[in-house]
This record gives C-alpha cells, structure tokens and sequence, in this order.
C-alpha cells in the first residue's frame, strides 16, 4: 500500500489565483512524491523550473509534458532506483509567474535636487506608477530568489523602487528641462526611464515594462509664488506693480488680524496701514489719470483741443510753434529758442500757410510773404 501511495501523485501544476506571487514552490502532498510518467502541466505566464541538488536542471515553458527518461534526457540524472522497482524523482519544482505585475506605485522618499534656469536650486517631489516582469526565469531564480518557498511582488518592490527613483533622477538632471516644463514632458522622461533601466534589471532576469509619471511638484511656498506670479500675469499692470499688489494684499492681512490688543502694535498697525492704503490709493490714482484724454489749449484763440491736434477744430490754426532758424518746437510766448538761442518775435498768430510766428502788427508774413488778414 504504501508504494500505490507514492504513485498517486499522477499532475503537476499550479493554479494561481493570487496576484502578488512572483515564484511558487510546489509542495508535495504528504507521503507522495514525483514518479517517473508523471504529467506536469504548466499554464500560460507561467515557467517551471526543476532543481536538482540546488542546481538548475531545466525549465518548461506553457505546455503540457509527461516526465519520462525516453523523451527528457535530463530526468535520467534525477532518477533513485530502488530494489522494489521504484522511479522517483528527486526534485524540486518552482513555477515562475511570468506575467505582467502592473499598478505597482513608486515615490520620491526624499526630494530631489536639480538647477532650474527659471528658480536656480529647487526641490521636486513625484509618483506615479509601474509594471514589470520577469524576463529570463534561470537568471530570476539565480540571481533573486533563492529557496523561499513563495517570492511576492512586494519583495521585489521595496528593493528595486529606489532603484527607478535613482534613474528617473538622472534623466530629470541630463534633459537639463526647467521646472515649468517638466509637466509637458513626462512621457518622454518614461521612456528614458525604461530605456536606461534595462541595464539594472536584465542582469536579474527582469524587465520594466511601463513606467508613468503622474505628478512632479515643487515645494509648496515656490507653488504659492508661481499663483501670484499667475495672478500678476492676469491683472497686468492696471493698479500698479507687484510691490503695490502685495501692499494691498497686506492691508486685508492687517485687518483681519485680531492681536491688535496692545497700544504698541495698535499704532505700528495703523502706521503701516495708513502707509499702505496711501500707496495703494496713488497707485489706483495714478492709473485712473493715466487713462484720461490730455488735452492743450489753441494757440490762437484759447479754445480746449487734443493733445496731439495740428490744427485747432475752432478756428483751424495751425498748432505747431517750431523756431524758425533750426526748426525745434517752441512753446507759445517764447521770446528765446531754447536750441540755437535765435530771438523769437512771438505775437498772438501765426502764419496760416506756413505756421511761423508773426510779429506785432504784421501785414505779411517775413517767412513767406503771405499777407495777413
């Protein structure tokens, strides 16, 4: 009887149902034990990998096979044959989950450190996520694993996630990309991530099959100056500069505090904000006389006009006094050029066709002959 029990053990498989397990040692049922004829059935994603006196024997991908001497030369080396006739095979069976391992997550435990062209030395922080899988079973079980007899995924993780921190590193420093622009580039920075991985995780049989960036920040005061940068950016220049913003934005900041009740920091409050909310006030001033039309009064006869009116609407003389020896615009009741020092003869009126001065009680005009009426 007790040799009938040993040959019950008739299917080798696993049934994963799991989705954290890496490497499963198949375990023997009690009193059985792998028999020459046996069926090993190995499903798709997965590798069994026989091991003999802790060395590789060989490895069976998906497929269904009967462990006979005649057609896998190896089993002849794993053979115990017995005086009662019996054939058991003396090994150790590992199924290898050659899946993909997708969503697992990776993060910045510690800032990194990169020159910015924009803000000079800043700190960034970033997660996202990844996938992996193993790629050469043998180079796995030899360089990895061992002889536990389960190897989960979050084994594997917590060793290798500083690992595609340190690259992603590398890649964020050699793009030499501002902190700005780091958001239209993820994608790009992801496929240097797996590039570049391979050369770490193809000695230990694995690949990095997708790597995602979700987010990369800054830390939050250098975020809170880029709001009002962003704020600044929409107002434009309409109440006065960036100091005379954070004046006004002082001035609520003031009267919102509550620990005004000592005389002391009573009277530096309203200091301050009496100070203020005159900068505010002239810088508001400012802009609101910025925007009223200029206007000037006709040489002729005094009516208001446009600024930059050549000639007046009222009476259509000609509002352009120049010198009439160097040509350089003089102002009304000039009685010296202020370029060339000519001796201006400056009246009430000016020549209608040529615009020069005319002088008291003049009949013709001595620049151009015209007569005066």
């Amino acid at each position: 009887m007790g040799f009938l029990k040993k040959q019950m053990l008739s299917v080798i498989e696993w049934k994963d149902a799991s989705n954290d397990i890496i490497v499963y040692r198949f375990t023997l049922p009690a009193g059985q034990e792998i028999m020459n004829s046996s069926t090993l059935v190995v499903r798709e994603s997965q590798v069994a990998v026989f091991v003999h006196k802790g060395e590789i024997a060989d490895v069976f991908g998906p497929g269904t096979y009967k462990l006979a001497t005649e057609n896998i030369p190896f089993l002849t080396k794993m053979l115990s044959l017995s005086t009662k006739g019996e054939s058991r095979i003396k090994a150790e069976v590992y199924f290898v989950n050659t899946k993909r391992f997708i969503g697992q997550k990776w993060g910045t435990q510690n800032p990194i450190m990169m020159r910015d062209v924009d803000f000079g030395h800043i700190r960034l922080r970033g997660y996202g996520t990844f996938a992996f899988k193993v790629e050469d079973p043998t180079k796995f079980m030899r360089e990895c694993f061992g002889t536990n007899p389960v190897y989960r995924v979050a084994d594997l993780v917590t060793q290798y996630k500083s690992t595609l921190v340190q690259i992603l590193t590398d890649a964020i420093g050699e793009s030499k990309l501002s902190a700005l622009d780091l958001a239209a580039n993820y994608k790009e920075l992801s496929k240097i991530v797996e590039a570049n991985s391979k050369e770490e995780f193809a000695p230990l049989g694995l690949k990095l099959s997708n790597f995602v960036i979700e987010n990369l920040s800054l830390p939050d005061d250098v975020e809170k100056m880029l709001d009002e940068r962003t704020k600044m950016g929409v107002i434009g220049d309409k109440i006065g500069t960036y100091t005379q913003y954070k004046a006004a934005n002082a001035m609520g900041d003031a009267a919102k505090n509550p620990s005004g009740n000592n005389l002391a920091g009573l009277g530096i409050g309203l200091g301050a904000g009496a100070q203020l909310g005159e900068v505010f006030a002239n810088s508001v001033a400012t802009a609101k006389d910025s925007r009223k039309p200029v206007t000037i009064q006709c040489v002729k006869c005094g009516a208001t006009i446009p600024g930059k009116s050549k000639f007046c609407p009222e009476c259509g003389a000609t509002q352009a006094l120049s010198c009439p020896k160097c040509g350089e615009p003089i102002s009304k009741g000039s009685k010296f050029c202020v370029n060339c020092g000519e001796k201006l003869e400056i009246g009430a009126d000016v020549c209608k066709k040529c615009g020069k001065p005319l002088a008291p009680d003049a009949k013709f005009c001595k620049h151009c002959g015209t007569k005066v009426k």
